[in-house]
């Protein structure tokens, strides 16, 4: 894991510095909350952990089963 100081305003480039992957940027400071700003293709999900988590609890671990068939005769 990276872990990495920035003030209010300031970003992070995520992947190659001329064609990132995207962008996270401290939006604001108050106290002990921190906004924090993604800017991502839409076709990347990003989610908060707990949301993340429920997602996999939710998702089923197998999409289907394979029957073989009866051969025929």
């Amino acid at each position: 894991m990276l872990v990495i100081t920035r003030r209010e305003g300031e970003e992070v480039v995520i992947g190659d510095p001329s064609n990132p992957i995207g962008v996270v940027r401290i939006a604001s400071i108050k106290g002990d909350r921190v906004r924090v700003a993604f800017d991502f293709p839409r076709n990347i999900d990003v989610h908060r952990r707990e949301v993340a988590n429920q997602i996999n609890e939710e998702r089923p671990s197998v999409a289907g089963t394979i029957k073989p068939t009866a051969a025929s005769g």
